[in-house]
Parts: structure tokens; C-alpha cells; sequence
């Protein structure tokens, strides 16, 4: 057999159709199809949302349809072709005879003078069909007004960096240095003229112009308080950004900046300096360490005991391992400080509430067998104690507290 006879001999006998080859059928969508699968979009967004789409800034797609929507109403040969398919009315009424009257107009090219020209001028359907989610900004905010005061409240060039560079730069110095520590941000624990890391920037609230009061609303949701704030970075910039909005910012990813330890004990010394002998002595506070061997007590690191005494602390502890609240153990002055013109006892009291969450708690016995649990040692490291004495006798206490967890005293 020659060669066509043996290819005819194997076309012929294919009982199974395996070389019957039909022509691959067309994916594209024709010019109406479009259309329509256009006009149907809007069609569902009616049925989702009970009203016509709208020039919404904050949400593209729907800007978007609105678009779409004004353009097809312009188009009076589309509005003839869509009518059928037109459920909530969203077409005007246009006669054929209007259509074939106008038709010269709408074969000119289209101008192209804003953005709602742009998203209605689509006719290749390059802007509609976003399957790949290019419109779909999940991350954009839905408030308009909220994505308007965030743009507001951009960073921009301050114009009296000059005020603050060096307190900026002295910072930095003292966190270099370990005379500042940086701790955690807890929410609600915002302060004017303080210091705070975010993402790596030092930055300066200066002020806090409150503008809205924490209230509820008669539906009983809770509206926090809330306002602008002047905030100076290192980099020579700055934000009014708002209250919540910075406290959002440093609760994610910030720190706070604590006091300068050797500014604090400087005023310390400053109060005692101007003593006379016209004063009156009240008494001693002092810091005491304990020397117990029982290793509830030894294993903890910076525990101190905080008290007054009327008379000399070396008298005051001679008799320690036979007292309980000294733990049943000798101990050592690690401070103490003469008191004038005040009420020592007063003074103590304030420390133990200053303190009361890190309060040593442990059960003592004493040479009877009765037990007893003190309750003036404390698990606070010795300069920060030094730091409380002082903004007690300047009367600054009411404006701090003692963060147990990372051992500092910050602002409340």
C-alpha cells in the first residue's frame, strides 16, 4: 500500500473518534456580553445595598459603578440594548427613534475631563471585572471622615525644631546610658511631656488639647475621650495626630520612655538642702535588706523593707531576727533619710500604698510558734524607692506609678 492508502486505512478506522478534532469554542465574551455582565454588577449592588451606588471617596468599586451607571444613562443606544434587563428602573425611558436620531453623536470619541469620565469611558471593560482584587482595598478605612483627619494628621517639617532637638538628643543620651530605661505602653496611659519610641523614632508629646469627653451615647455605645496632640519627632518633624489614634500606635508597636533616675535624686538632695536648725526633726525612714538564709526570702532579688522609726536605725534593728516584721532575720541599712517638718508616718504609709502590688507575700513565725505576715518589704529596686521618696515630699506622687512588671516608675 502506498502512503495515502495506509493514512486513509487509518482515519477510517477509528471507532472510537479519537482524531475527530471539533474546533475549540471561544472564551471572549462579545461586546454585549460585556455590557450586560456590566450593567448586572450594578444590578446586584441595588439588591445588596437598597440604593443606587454613589461617588464614595473612601470605597473605589462602589465609586466606580456610579460611574458606570452615569455613563450608560448618557448612552442612549446602551440604555436600548439593557432595558430588558433594567430591574430597579435605574435607565431613563428612550424611544428607538431617539437612538437612530443620535446615533452620530455617540460614534465621536468621548472627551476625557475628570475621573468619573475616565471610569465611565469603558468600553474594553479594562477597569471592570476585578477579579484579581485590584479595587479591593481591605485595609482602607471605611469612615471617610477617619481617612480625612489620618491625612490631616500627616507628618510635616516643624518650623521650631530648635526648641527641642537637644531635649531630644539628651534623651537618646540618657537611654545610651541606662539613666532612662524603655518599657512597655499600656493603653490609657498617655502623658503630656513625655517621651515614646515608635518604630524606632523618638518622639515628644508636648500637649493634649482634649476636645471630646468620654460619654455614652442614648444607645449606650461608649464614645472615649479624645482630641489633637503636638507631637515633635528626632527627625525634625511633627504630627497633631489624635489622642487614640497615638495611643493605637505606640499599644502595637512602641515604648515608653521612664524618668532620668539622676534628675530625680538630684531633687531629692535639693529638698534636704536648705535645712536649719529651726527645723523640726520628726523622725527616719529608712531602706533595710534582709540577711535571711531561708530561701523564700534570699532567692528574691531586690527585696527591701521600707519603714520609720522615732529613734536611730542602728538601734531601731539590733534586735531584727527576733522580730517578725524584720522577717526573723538580721538585716542591713541600705538607706535612710532624716525627716524634718513633716509626719514621718504619713511618709511610710504613702511608700506601702505607692508599692502595695509588689508587697512581699510570705508568712513568718516567731519564737512562739505564732505566725505573722509583714507587710513592709517590697520587691522594687532601691533607686526606683529612692525615686518615690522624693516625689512624695515634692508632692508629685499623684502623678505616677510604680509599674511592678518592668520595675520603673511612669506616669499614670
Amino acid at each position: 500500500m502506498d502512503k495515502d492508502s495506509i493514512l486513509d486505512e487509518i482515519f477510517s478506522n477509528d471507532p472510537l473518534g479519537l482524531l475527530n478534532v471539533k474546533p475549540k469554542k471561544s472564551n471572549a465574551r462579545t461586546a454585549d456580553e460585556r455590557l450586560l455582565a456590566n450593567f448586572q454588577e450594578i444590578n446586584d449592588f441595588v439588591k445588596n445595598n437598597s440604593k443606587e451606588p454613589e461617588p464614595n471617596p473612601s470605597n473605589i468599586s462602589e465609586y466606580q459603578l456610579y460611574s458606570r451607571l452615569k455613563s450608560l444613562r448618557e448612552d442612549l443606544e446602551k440604555v436600548e440594548l439593557l432595558k430588558l434587563h433594567d430591574t430597579y428602573n435605574l435607565l431613563p425611558d428612550v424611544a428607538i427613534n431617539q437612538v437612530n436620531e443620535s446615533q452620530g453623536e455617540y460614534n465621536k470619541p468621548k472627551e476625557i475631563n475628570s475621573i468619573e469620565d475616565l471610569f465611565g469611558d469603558d468600553s474594553l471593560n479594562i477597569l471592570g471585572g476585578d477579579d484579581a482584587g485590584l479595587f479591593d482595598f481591605k485595609h482602607t478605612p471605611k469612615d471617610y471622615e477617619r481617612a480625612h483627619a489620618d491625612f490631616i494628621a500627616r507628618r510635616k517639617t516643624c518650623k521650631d525644631f530648635g526648641k527641642y532637638e537637644q531635649l531630644l538628643k539628651d534623651v537618646q543620651k540618657d537611654l545610651a546610658e541606662g539613666k532612662r530605661k524603655l518599657i512597655d505602653f499600656k493603653q490609657d496611659n498617655l502623658q503630656e511631656m513625655a517621651f515614646y519610641v515608635h518604630n524606632g523614632v523618638l518622639f515628644y508629646l508636648e500637649k493634649i488639647n482634649i476636645s471630646h469627653k468620654e460619654h455614652y451615647k442614648e444607645d449606650g455605645t461608649r464614645v472615649r475621650e479624645d482630641g489633637r496632640t503636638r507631637c515633635i519627632f528626632e527627625n525634625g518633624t511633627e504630627s497633631n495626630m489624635l489622642k487614640r489614634s497615638v495611643e493605637k500606635i505606640l499599644y502595637a508597636n512602641g515604648r515608653v520612655v521612664t524618668e532620668n533616675i539622676d534628675k530625680v535624686n538630684e531633687g531629692f538632695l535639693e529638698s534636704f538642702s536648705t535645712i536649719t536648725e529651726e527645723d523640726e526633726e520628726a523622725g527616719y525612714i529608712y531602706v533595710l535588706m534582709s540577711k535571711s538564709t531561708d530561701e523564700r526570702i534570699s532567692a528574691i532579688q531586690e527585696l527591701f523593707k521600707v519603714g520609720y522609726s522615732k529613734t536611730d536605725v542602728e538601734e531601731r534593728i539590733k534586735n531584727a531576727e527576733k522580730e517578725p516584721t524584720y522577717l526573723m532575720a538580721p538585716v542591713r541599712i541600705k538607706g535612710a533619710w532624716k525627716c524634718f517638718n513633716m509626719n514621718p508616718q504619713k511618709l511610710e504609709q504613702l511608700l506601702h500604698n505607692f508599692f502595695g502590688n509588689s508587697c512581699l507575700e510570705i508568712d513568718v513565725f516567731d519564737e512562739k510558734g505564732k505566725r505573722h505576715t509583714p507587710r513592709e518589704w517590697f520587691i522594687a529596686p532601691f533607686e526606683v524607692i529612692e525615686q518615690a521618696i522624693e516625689l512624695i515630699i515634692n508632692g508629685k506622687i499623684v502623678k505616677y506609678r510604680y509599674d511592678e512588671e518592668n520595675g520603673v516608675i511612669v506616669l499614670r
